[in-house]
């Protein structure tokens, strides 16, 4: 009987230390200041160099961050099947306390699951295309809007093929009477 208990303890030892306790949903590790040093995960440059909002992605295992130079990249990283799918944290600047475009700031940080995206906007982000730029205060995204366009998503909300496609333009359905005006075009 004594080595069955003793088989039994050692296998609920190993259960529960096998279990990942990483807590990080609910509890995510804070997000790293930008520096100098930091280097897009995709395009091998210097964040400081690039305007506009910035990323960065916490992955378990791992204390060190994959930057972005801009926002919209770190979404593609989240939705990438070849990229890692062990996440942490997905931090996204927060434009709403930037001091400007140009610089987005080291420390204002918002996790992406949580902030406001502004799509379709005239600012364009840090490669050039067009940006998903965020924002923690939906009020703040709601005045940008009022100054350079576009519309307010959630995360969730975010259309993949507009995060992945090649135009960084999303995909606009036709227009209702379409079908007539090409019927009519000479």
């Amino acid at each position: 009987m004594k080595p069955l208990l003793a088989m039994l303890g050692l296998l609920a030892a190993l259960v529960v230390g096998g279990c990942d306790s990483d807590d990080s949903a609910a509890n995510p590790p804070p997000p790293v200041p930008l520096t100098a040093e930091a280097v897009g995960h995709y395009c091998g440059m210097a964040l400081v160099e690039h305007p506009g909002p910035k990323g960065q992605i916490l992955l378990r295992g791992s204390d060190r961050p994959v930057w972005f130079s801009s926002a919209r990249d770190a979404l593609a990283f989240t939705m990438l099947a070849e990229e890692a799918k062990t996440l942490r944290a997905i931090y996204v600047s927060d434009m709403g306390r930037a001091e400007s475009w140009d610089q987005p700031g080291a420390t204002n940080w918002v996790e992406a699951r949580h902030a406001h995206f502004v799509l379709g906007s005239s600012r364009r982000g840090g490669m050039g295309a067009e940006e998903a730029v965020p924002f923690a205060d939906r009020q703040a995204a709601d005045r940008f809007v009022a100054e350079h366009g576009g519309r307010v998503l959630a995360f969730a909300q975010i259309p993949r093929d507009w995060v992945l496609g090649d135009d960084g333009a999303p995909a606009a359905p036709p227009a209702p009477d379409a079908p007539d005006a090409q019927r009519h075009t000479h």
